[in-house]
């Protein structure tokens, strides 16, 4: 005598009395509440429950938060036609004129209007009480790698020449540099792009007050 029909009488016997269940709570459903929309049944997924006791959840035991800090937001605003680039967050100030805004085709000769421009930069710099300043260049990708590092760190310095008589400051610390075509900011492959890549950025911290 083999054992499949009591293994089938089992099997059918579960399934009634687990059919016989779900009949019971779907109809005391039906008894408590009105029928849901189409659409807008409850899931057949329970929720994830949250266990309380999760040591993960917990902070451990000695332990301490950390300090409550600003988190540093970045604002950057530019002029239209993108002459000037002006990025603001919670530690610095970087302002980036455009090369042609500063010097002629190829050249590291300030032009007729960038010295007020660079004057401007200068106020902000005594608003902010600045001690360091980083005057840093930049070229896009046309030329020879380089003369757009020579290039850009001639300009940069040209920068920092009008920065020094403007402020007067010796107690300001300068940091120049030419980066030539490294760190492009927008894409090399168009002409718009490349005029925003060509450019010298003055950057200093914020005051603290």
């Amino acid at each position: 005598m083999t054992p499949t029909p009591r293994l089938t009488l089992a099997l059918t016997t579960a399934t009634l009395m687990l059919a016989a269940n779900l009949y019971g709570a779907a109809t005391a459903h039906a008894a408590d509440d009105p029928v849901d929309p189409p659409g807008t049944e409850a899931s057949a997924s329970a929720p994830v429950e949250v266990d309380a006791n999760d040591p993960d959840l917990k902070i451990p035991d000695g332990a301490t938060l950390a300090q409550a800090k600003v988190l540093d937001i970045k604002s950057v605003v530019e002029e239209q036609g993108g002459d000037e680039r002006r990025e603001d967050t919670n530690a610095s100030v970087t302002l980036a004129l455009q090369a042609e805004v500063l010097f002629g085709k190829d050249s590291a000769k300030l032009g007729s209007e960038a010295k007020s421009r660079i004057e401007g930069i200068a106020e902000e710099i005594k608003t902010q009480n600045a001690t360091r300043v980083r005057v840093f260049g930049f070229t896009d990708n046309l030329g020879s790698s380089a003369h757009g590092d020579v290039l850009s760190k001639k300009r940069a310095n040209a920068v920092q020449d009008v920065l020094v008589q403007s402020l007067n400051d010796s107690g300001i610390t300068y940091e120049v540099r030419g980066y030539g075509e490294d760190y492009p900011i927008a894409d090399n492959s168009t002409e718009a792009g490349r005029k925003k890549n060509r450019r010298v950025e003055v950057s200093f911290p914020r005051s603290e007050a």
